[in-house]
C-alpha cells in the first residue's frame, strides 16, 4: 500500500493533514507527483517533509520555476516562485538551504514506481502538459496520443488540481461518478491516467485537501479532508509578496 500526493503548493497547513491521516492508516509509503512549492507561504517547511516522509517526488512545474525560472505563468504564480526563491535563498542554515536546492534540482521528470508511471503533467509532457476532464470532448486526440505513449497499466499525474480517472476510451470519470465513488479499482487490462487532486490548492470547488491511496490489489481511494484552510489564507494574506487571490480562492476550492 502506499500514498499518492501532488501540488502541495507550500501549503502546510493541508500537508500536515494530509500526513496526519497517512499515519493514521499505517501506510508507510509515499509518493509525492510535484508542486511541493509555489503559491503558498512555507515552501521551505513542506520541501522538508516531502525530503523526510517520500520515498520519491516528482519534478512539477512550480518546483522546475522556482529552481530555474518561470516560464508561461501569470503574474500572481510568478511573483510567488520568485519569492519562493527569496525565502529558500535566506535560510541562514547553509547546510539545509543548500538541501533544499540540492532536492529541487534533482528531481527527475517521470519515474516509473511499482510498474505505475508517476508524472506531474502528463505521460508525453511530463512536467507542462495539462490533463483537462474537458479535453475528452474537446481534444480526445490529446488524450489518445497520452495512452499511446503509457506502456504501463497506470499513471499518476497532478497538474490539473482535479481528482479523477481517465481511461482510453476516451473517458472521464470524477471520483463521486467512480461505480464505487471514491474508489477506483485498476484491472491488469486497463490503461488508466489517476489523478490524485491537489493536497494545497484544489480546484474542483471543494476546499478540502485531496490525495491518494493506493493499496496491494491496486485498489485506488480518493481522500478528502477538512482542514484549517483560515490559518493559511491569513498567512498568504498578510506575505506582501503574494498575491491575495492564492489565499481567497482556497476557501472556494478553485
Amino acid at each position: 500500500m502506499f500514498a499518492v500526493i501532488s501540488d502541495i503548493h507550500s501549503n502546510l497547513e493541508a500537508l500536515t493533514a494530509v500526513m496526519n491521516d497517512i499515519d493514521r492508516r499505517g501506510i508507510k509509503h509515499i509518493v509525492c507527483l510535484g508542486d511541493v512549492v509555489g503559491y503558498g507561504p512555507n515552501p521551505r517547511e513542506c520541501i522538508d517533509i516531502v525530503m523526510e516522509r517520500c520515498e520519491a517526488c516528482i519534478c512539477g512545474n512550480h518546483d522546475h520555476a522556482v529552481f530555474y525560472e518561470p516560464y508561461n505563468f501569470n503574474l500572481g504564480a510568478e511573483r510567488a516562485c520568485y519569492w519562493t526563491r527569496q525565502v529558500l535563498e535566506d535560510e541562514p542554515n547553509k547546510a539545509l538551504r543548500d538541501r533544499r536546492w540540492d532536492f529541487l534540482g534533482k528531481l527527475p521528470p517521470r519515474l516509473v514506481y511499482r510498474d505505475m508511471l508517476l508524472v506531474h503533467g502528463s505521460p508525453r509532457r511530463p512536467v507542462n502538459e495539462y490533463l483537462f476532464a474537458d479535453d475528452v470532448y474537446s481534444n480526445p486526440h490529446k488524450l489518445m496520443a497520452n495512452f499511446e505513449r503509457l506502456e504501463q497499466v497506470a499513471c499518476f499525474v497532478g497538474h490539473t488540481h482535479v481528482p479523477g480517472v481517465f481511461v482510453d476510451d476516451p473517458y472521464f470519470e470524477s471520483p463521486d461518478e467512480l461505480a464505487e465513488p471514491g474508489v477506483y479499482e485498476i484491472a491488469e487490462d486497463d490503461k488508466v491516467i489517476i489523478n490524485v487532486g491537489s493536497v494545497g490548492q484544489p480546484r474542483d470547488r471543494d476546499p478540502r485537501t485531496s490525495y491518494g491511496v493506493v493499496d496491494d490489489d491496486g485498489r485506488v481511494e480518493f481522500v478528502r479532508l477538512e482542514y484549517d484552510i483560515e490559518k493559511v489564507v491569513h498567512k498568504i494574506l498578510n506575505t506582501p509578496e503574494l498575491d491575495d487571490f492564492l489565499g481567497h480562492r482556497l476557501l472556494e476550492g478553485r
